[in-house]
């Protein structure tokens, strides 16, 4: 079976959602030294990577404001060669570039809200 791409594009809702929680008031100092948050950070910005390339290419289409590129590749970009994790580009992700995305998903999920009443 099939999963619905809506059920995708609220994965990468939540997984905003869920790193800003983690992150809260957070500090970069603080987070460099805070493991766990690290980890479900990381995360987190795995799923919106695995999520984002199963939305399918006529809502990318439609929605071309969105940087679907990017989210997709987001994962590797802060690998190193599977080596570890560039925390430096972790911490631009989450306060530079997913403030940004945030609302255009959330847009997404209203449009989708609308045209299923």
């Amino acid at each position: 079976m099939t999963r619905d791409y809506k059920l995708f594009i609220k994965d990468v809702a939540d997984a905003i959602n869920d790193i800003e929680v983690f992150i809260g008031e957070m500090r970069y100092e603080e987070f460099l030294i805070d493991k766990k948050t690290q980890k479900a950070v990381v995360w987190q910005i795995h799923i919106v990577g695995e999520a984002t390339k199963n939305i399918p290419e006529s809502m990318r289409e439609k929605y071309k404001e969105v940087p679907w590129k990017y989210m997709a590749r987001i994962r590797d970009k802060i690998a190193h060669f599977y080596f570890g994790i560039d925390y430096e580009i972790v911490w631009n992700v989450i306060k530079e570039k997913l403030p940004g995305i945030k609302p255009m998903i959330e847009n997404i999920l209203k449009d989708l809200a609308k045209n299923n009443k």
